[in-house]
């Protein structure tokens, strides 16, 4: 578990050394909508809709985290889901506003989310990522998280073209 906190405390030491800060806090309904507007200004293919939110936020299997101000938490900066399935756990998405992207933050929010899955039991974390995403390819392989397989042609991108979705694993057990 200290394994999983050193990167968020030093990261966090950081933020505030440089008077810009964000802090992590679990989800609530009420979220969806800006987890929606914050997905769509995301890269994604698809965007999700303020109703998959919704859904995913009532699902007691989906654990939910989210990046916000400090002075104002209902100021979303990013956020993170994860499907739980007994000791394993699956991120659905993680997203940070464009704005606040290179700061350092995605990895303040991960971490959290690490330590809140594995405070939750979970012993293995699975992940897609699209081929040719070298920022999150990077903050997923900081993490520790190693590639596993491979699926051709699984992301469809917005100009109509195929991607390959990259399979990665992170075991959380004996942390």
């Amino acid at each position: 578990m200290q394994h999983l906190l050193d990167p968020f405390r030093k990261i966090a030491a950081l933020m505030l050394r440089k008077k810009k800060s964000a802090f992590v806090r679990h989800a609530a309904q009420k979220d969806a909508q800006q987890f929606a507007a914050l997905h769509a200004e995301g890269d994604f293919s698809q965007s999700w809709l303020q109703d998959d939110f919704e859904g995913f936020l009532t699902d007691r299997s989906v654990i939910a985290d989210v990046l916000c101000d400090p002075s104002r938490p209902e100021r979303l900066y990013g956020f993170t889901l994860s499907r739980l399935a007994g000791d394993e756990a699956e991120i659905l998405t993680i997203t940070l506003a464009r704005a606040v992207r290179g700061r350092g933050w995605s990895r303040v929010l991960l971490s959290h989310h690490l330590s809140h899955l594995t405070s939750l039991g979970v012993a293995t974390l699975f992940l897609e990522v699209e081929d040719g995403n070298r920022p999150a390819m990077a903050l997923y392989q900081s993490q520790g998280f190693k590639v596993i397989g491979k699926r051709p042609a699984y992301y469809r991108r917005r100009d109509g073209s195929q991607a390959l979705a990259v399979v990665m694993r992170l075991t959380l057990g004996g942390f």
